[in-house]
């Protein structure tokens, strides 16, 4: 009896083998893909169209183009870095009651990641450059500040949040001073064969004017491999939840493809 149980237990798990190591595959590859401290070089296309607004009927989109670049320990710094380049391409009002599109201002931050094992931490300086093509598409100053990540991975999936703050130091003397920050939760559930639910909304603090939105979101997207790289395609509503001033979202859709390399 024993010994037909002990092969009945053997075959059960020989036939369920290859679907729990997938399952297991699936989830590893969807948080590499969705973890912002992920080790790897990457590219992505994100796209943030709001076309509510309280108090207001505009309506604004910002592209982002976004790469990341690792850097590995060396002499003289001994932890690992990622390097991550923003350059949005945004659609503003305009003052003839029309519309503006173009470049919007870049971001730069370096994060170095002082703890890899368990909750993963990266902390590191942020600056901002005015080079948005129209006033209303960027600031017109030169901003700088610190950004940091804590990151929970396991099979089930991401919990984390990335939090930025930044002021102005310099750039054109007749746009106001800005100071801002922001959080933006990371909760990321894996579901079966690379499909996973996201909520990801920025909470958005205007320091210097007393204002701020907080969005909250809920979506999917799907993680597959092609070749030696990882895409990610997801979409992502995001209704605004709490806000204390005029003219902030009140809804954005919120989508991407993202590409991991070589991973």
């Amino acid at each position: 009896m024993l010994k037909k149980m002990g092969m009945g237990a053997v075959i059960l798990v020989s036939s369920l083998a290859p679907f729990i190591f997938a399952q297991a595959d699936d989830a590893e590859t969807a948080n590499k893909s969705n973890n912002p401290l992920n080790i790897a070089p990457g590219m992505s296309l994100q796209d943030y169209y709001t076309p509510k607004f309280y108090d207001s009927n505009i309506h604004t989109n910002d592209l982002l183009v976004r790469g990341t670049l690792p850097i590995a320990p060396n002499d003289f710094i001994g932890v690992p870095q990622l390097i991550r380049v923003t350059a949005p391409i945004s659609t503003r009002p305009d003052p003839n009651s029309g519309y503006s599109t173009g470049e919007g201002d870049l971001n730069l931050f370096d994060i170095f990641l002082l703890k890899t094992e368990g909750v993963q931490l990266g902390v590191g300086p942020m600056i901002t450059a005015p080079t948005a093509d129209q006033d209303e598409l960027g600031t017109g100053k030169w901003q700088a500040g610190l950004a940091a990540v804590a990151i929970d991975s396991s099979p089930r999936g991401l919990l984390g949040a990335l939090v930025q703050y930044q002021s102005s130091f310099a750039g054109d003397h007749d746009r106001p001073h800005v100071e801002s920050a922001t959080m933006q939760p990371f909760i990321i559930h894996n579901l079966e064969k690379g499909w996973y639910l996201r909520s990801t909304g920025i909470w958005t603090f205007d320091l210097k004017n007393d204002t701020h939105y907080i969005p909250l979101g809920l979506g999917g997207g799907k993680v597959w491999k092609s070749g030696p790289n990882v895409l990610n395609v997801f979409i992502e509503p995001q209704w605004t939840v709490d806000h204390k001033g005029d003219d902030l979202p009140k809804f954005t859709l919120y989508a991407g493809l993202n590409v991991t390399f070589g991973k």
